[in-house]
């Protein structure tokens, strides 16, 4: 559904941006797509932007209207080492959410973060 020239500031309550409707999208994409797969170099960025494309277009099946979606994947091989990751934003905390989840196998871990920031 495209955006109208409305001006709403707020979302109504049945689009509103629903994190564990959304976690579950990115767990139910992560564990299709990465159960079994091994550490490529090679494939991880095709597979990594891959990723952000299926769970970017999953949530907007969701029906969150006038959201903007920013999805961040991040693939790295699992040697038993510690990552960390931040990230800053600017974000109206009534109307704006984000999410994130993590899955690991023997050889990878993937981290996905969805960003939905409410358009007025």
């Amino acid at each position: 559904m495209e955006v109208s020239d409305t001006y709403l500031i707020r979302p109504n309550y049945q689009h509103k941006f629903k994190p564990t409707i959304v976690k579950e999208c990115i767990r139910e994409i992560l564990r299709e797509r990465l159960s079994g797969v091994r550490y490529n170099p090679e494939e991880v960025a095709n597979l990594s932007e891959s990723l952000a494309d299926s769970i970017k277009d999953k949530v907007k099946d969701a029906g969150f209207q006038r959201y903007k979606l920013i999805v961040q994947v991040v693939i790295g091989e699992q040697r038993g080492q510690g990552v960390k990751m931040s990230c800053r934003c600017l974000w109206d905390a009534d109307t704006d959410k984000y999410v994130e989840d993590v899955f690991m196998n023997d050889s990878l871990f993937c981290v996905v973060a969805v960003f939905g920031v409410y358009y007025y």
